[in-house]
């Protein structure tokens, strides 16, 4: 399970892994000195290949991935990472093109950065998707919140979602923190800005549709007609509500 940083303050506590899919040698050898020095563990792989053989081989916390692999389709390879392993993604691309943002976003990335990159920028990007992905509750002995709605019911510490029939609804990790953000602030307006800092610890830009692409990705999940939603509302100018009464367990 990924630790919410790369520092490791005990000789318990395993550094955070990091798996860098980039055929560009030497802005991934950049991210190996930068990141190592952040106190992350850090491997370096060239193609798709590589990245799914280190996966079989290796515990990995994250993947940094780049679209642009040579005779590879990243958003296939995101596709796959979405569809056969369950844990965060942040592409890291060159291509920094809306539809490619969106469809990224669309396909299950939790982030997406395009080149050139500040370093500290996509630090604080790792981190906060990394903290997010590790979040637990911090008293064991507590038992697990959970919250219902709609007949719903999302599991906190194990992170799933069980639909009304009883059938368990497939979260990405982006989903899981934005429908628990809702469901935390139920019946409030939440504006872009307040949702990307929930998300993302950072303001919504002029062209940034990332939380749009997150809610109308979870709208085909939990809402019975996503194009007329009952529970997760547009609120003209002003952002999204969670329109539903929501029991926490």
């Amino acid at each position: 399970m990924a630790s919410s940083g790369g520092d490791n303050h005990t000789g318990s506590v395993r550094p955070s892994h990091l798996l860098v899919v980039d055929d560009d040698s030497e802005i991934a050898q950049l991210l190996k000195r930068y990141l190592g020095a952040q106190g992350f563990a850090v491997s370096v792989v060239g193609s798709g290949r590589e990245m799914l053989a280190t996966l079989a081989s290796r515990d990995v916390d994250l993947i940094l991935l780049d679209l642009g692999l040579p005779g590879e389709d990243g958003l296939d390879l995101t596709r796959h990472l979405h569809e056969h392993w369950r844990g965060p993604v942040i592409i890291v691309t060159g291509r920094g093109d809306s539809v490619d943002r969106i469809v990224g976003l669309e396909l299950g990335a939790d982030d997406y950065v395009t080149k050139p990159f500040e370093l500290r920028e996509l630090l604080a990007r790792i981190r906060s998707v990394l903290r997010r992905a590790g979040e637990r509750p911090r008293n064991d002995d507590a038992p697990p919140p959970a919250y219902r709605f709609a007949g719903f019911r999302l599991e906190l510490h194990s992170r799933t979602l069980t639909a009304p029939s009883g059938e368990p609804v497939a979260l990405t990790n982006g989903e899981f923190e934005l429908l628990r953000v809702f469901l935390t602030h139920p019946n409030r307006v939440l504006s872009r800005d307040e949702l990307m800092n929930q998300l993302y610890g950072r303001d919504s830009g002029p062209y940034d549709r990332a939380v749009d692409v997150q809610i109308g990705r979870l709208r085909r999940k939990i809402e019975a007609d996503p194009a007329s939603p009952c529970l997760i509302k547009s609120v003209r100018g002003a952002g999204y509500m969670f329109s539903d009464t929501v029991r926490q367990e």
